[in-house]
């Protein structure tokens, strides 16, 4: 008779141990297993009412326990009532000790304890996603740092790669036809960027993309006049605001946003 339910103990969520049993499962293409999680444990009633009930029900188990007392309990039970149960854990942990020459901390869990790093830069990275390319201006108040410049100045994935440096970064694109965001003169100066960029570069850079998206290279978006009304719009704004520039015509995107981690140093 073939197992009909595969219990997964752990001391934990249970999800590595259940994500190698379905690995494993797959490639046995008649399987009808059903995976059960029995997530958390930390007693021994539980082990014993699970190995009890998979030699009841013909099943396997599979287990996850950090300390060593649970995981000799598991082992001893199930060789007594004849239950396959298999160690994901222990065995590699035991490897990983002799090897290092260090003892496990044996603290069930940690895998999964997210730190507040880790939730301040997907909180950063979710605000960037949010106030991209001046979709909502009230996200400029919210704001630790705004980015501002024209068309094809690397904004976005400036905003994304300093996201990930924890910093909440709206960028707003500045165009001659549209007015700036009141927002924009409301903040401090100092949590603004200005992204400058030489004529010539920008050229390069519009053409180059008019040309990937089969466009007509030549059109108004990358002539020289055009360019030099928006640069000219750029610092206009830059000079009301009162606020830093950063000039991104050779830098690579690490490289400017290192620049900018530079100029607010101070600030944050």
């Amino acid at each position: 008779m073939s197992p009909s339910t595969f219990y997964i103990i752990s001391d934990s969520v249970g999800e590595t141990a259940e994500l190698m049993t379905k690995a494993a499962l797959s490639q046995f293409k008649n399987s009808e297993i059903r995976i059960q999680r029995i997530p958390y444990v930390d007693d021994v009633a539980t082990i014993k009412e699970t190995v009890l009930t998979a030699k009841e029900t013909n099943g396997m188990i599979a287990y996850t326990l950090v300390k060593p007392e649970l995981r000799k309990y598991i082992s001893e039970l199930s060789h007594e009532h004849e239950v396959v149960a298999l160690d994901f854990l222990g065995p590699l942990l035991t490897e990983l000790e002799n090897h290092i020459g260090e003892a496990p901390v044996l603290q069930p869990g940690l895998v999964h304890k997210l730190d507040e790093d880790y939730y301040k830069r997907i909180e950063a990275i979710e605000f960037a996603v949010k106030y991209d390319d001046g979709r909502d201006a009230k996200g400029i108040l919210k704001a630790d740092l705004v980015l501002l410049g024209v068309s094809r100045t690397s904004k976005t994935p400036l905003s994304q790669f300093l996201a990930h440096k924890k910093l909440k970064v709206a960028n707003v694109p500045l165009v001659p036809e549209v007015e700036p965001p009141e927002e924009l003169f409301q903040v401090r100066p100092e949590k603004c960027i200005g992204l400058s960029i030489s004529a010539e570069k920008l050229n390069h850079i519009r053409t180059e993309r008019l040309k990937s998206l089969g466009l007509d290279g030549s059109a108004n978006y990358a002539t020289e006049n055009r360019i030099q009304e928006e640069i000219d719009y750029f610092n206009k704004v830059v000079d009301k605001i009162g606020c830093r520039t950063v000039d991104v015509s050779t830098k690579a995107v690490e490289e400017t946003a290192n620049a900018i981690l530079d100029e607010i140093k101070t600030t944050y």
